[in-house]
């Protein structure tokens, strides 16, 4: 089945790249590696602002996380010509999770994003290394950021 058709079928229609807020481009390719910037959360086409363990709970900031990961494949989409077909394999997910001292759930959060990740482009090429990290804040009070790297064909 097509990357095309398993968004379709999840519902899923991709974003154009929102423009940078600051002084970085939304992503950067070298040689077969597609490094795309830190994608804050949104709800409503703002800041999803919550921070994990203090005003948010593990489901909600799973949810966030999906969201997250629908904006990084609008990006990667506009990476690749708008063909993600050209995804070879997705490399890496980087997760900042805005919470509490005490909240430990970053790796449960964060599966939000993966087990999309995973739906979109199967067992082989959407299996990720990842790492998830609990933050003190993040950019706009946002309750999640990720990154990416996919690997692409030349």
């Amino acid at each position: 089945m097509s990357i095309q058709q398993r968004l379709k079928d999840l519902g899923i229609v991709l974003p154009p790249v929102a423009v940078p807020a600051a002084a970085y481009v939304p992503f950067v390719r070298s040689g077969n590696l597609v490094f795309l910037s830190g994608h804050i959360a949104k709800r409503d086409g703002k800041p999803h602002v919550g921070q994990l363990g203090t005003d948010m709970n593990t489901d909600t900031g799973k949810a966030a996380a999906r969201a997250v990961a629908i904006d990084l494949l609008g990006t990667l989409n506009a990476a690749v010509g708008g063909d993600l077909e050209r995804v070879l394999r997705i490399v890496k997910l980087m997760s900042l999770v805005n919470s509490s001292p005490t909240y430990t759930e970053h790796h449960l959060v964060t599966n939000g994003a993966s087990e999309l990740i995973g739906e979109v482009f199967g067992a082989d090429r959407g299996a990720h290394a990842r790492s998830a990290f609990g933050v003190a804040q993040l950019p706009l009070g946002a309750c999640v950021e990720i990154e990416l790297i996919a690997e692409v064909a030349a």
